[in-house]
């Protein structure tokens, strides 16, 4: 298998908990609450451990939650590597409430990091050991973080000789593609985000992503449509994949799980269609799991089955 790195600057120490309702200015009996390492890069390392694969996780962290972040990552035998910041590492917070079946997600912005902070995220990365031939940058940028952060890791895999994968959006995405990337996976919102108007119909999704493609910027693109499935395009063509039927207990952490199960197939050197339909199933199973549990592997893989064009 080749190696894969993850890189998360914007990590994150997720807590969720439930309660029977939600109620303003009440006091709200919570029950004990869940930690899990989180922030963008970290979910798809964990992800692809589900999964049955591996990976290196490097990841911010700082302050008393970022202690925290290395014992859930410890805890979870996530291989990893922590690149100090001077402030906190950030919380976020899910609430079920059970009268209804709603989650309610607060996420916090994040610590501002300093130049010399981001920059030694860049720097680890070119100096990673074994060296990567899948770099995957996932999550938002926290403050005090350039747009540009992404299309420089973008010029750190090609000096590397490693695939940059790119999971985020709206200017950051952007520049990414002008650092020319290997596959991003925007859904249909950022989609149009990125176009800036709304693409009306799927021709005009088609004709979009494929001029991404064809201009050299992302040589795969891969667009989550939600319940309508996938879109993948490269230079070949695209296709579509419908999504199984399945019953969905949370949507959270459905993208890091495709995009975990795209990136250990095209490690374990299968083909595009073959990993795009396994992230598909990857990110189904991630529906299937409640609160803010990802894929696991019995269902990724039976489901996998189940994904067709």
């Amino acid at each position: 298998m080749k190696h894969i790195l993850t890189l998360t600057v914007n990590s994150a120490v997720d807590k969720s908990t439930s309660l029977h309702r939600v109620v303003p200015e009440h006091k709200l009996r919570c029950r004990n609450p869940e930690y899990e390492p989180g922030g963008g890069g970290i979910n798809v390392s964990r992800a692809i451990k589900k999964l049955g694969g591996d990976s290196m996780a490097f990841c911010t962290a700082g302050g008393l939650t970022g202690r925290l972040l290395e014992s859930l990552l410890q805890k979870e035998k996530i291989s990893h590597h922590l690149i100090p910041v001077r402030e906190w590492t950030r919380e976020s917070l899910a609430v079920f409430e059970e009268s209804t079946g709603l989650q309610y997600r607060f996420g916090m912005q994040g610590p501002t990091l300093q130049e010399d902070e981001w920059e030694l995220c860049i720097d680890m990365v070119s100096k990673a050991d074994p060296r990567p031939d899948y770099i995957v940058g996932s999550g938002a940028l926290p403050p005090g973080v350039p747009d540009d952060f992404y299309a420089r890791l973008a010029r750190v895999g090609h000096t590397l000789g490693a695939r940059v994968i790119i999971d985020t959006s709206g200017n950051p995405l952007r520049l990414a593609l002008e650092g020319r990337v290997f596959m991003i996976k925007p859904n249909i919102r950022e989609l149009n985000v990125l176009v800036g108007r709304e693409l009306k119909d799927e021709a005009e999704q088609e004709a979009f992503a494929m001029d991404i493609v064809n201009g050299g910027q992302s040589e795969v693109v891969v667009v989550s449509l939600g319940a309508a499935g996938v879109m993948v395009v490269t230079s070949d063509g695209f296709k579509r994949f419908r999504a199984p039927v399945v019953p969905i207990r949370s949507k959270v952490g459905a993208g890091d799980s495709m995009v975990a199960g795209i990136t250990l197939r095209l490690a374990l050197e299968n083909s595009i269609t073959d990993s795009v339909r396994y992230g598909v199933a990857a990110g189904a199973a991630a529906v299937m799991s409640p609160g803010t549990e990802l894929c696991n592997l019995d269902d990724t893989e039976q489901l996998f089955l189940r994904v067709t064009t």
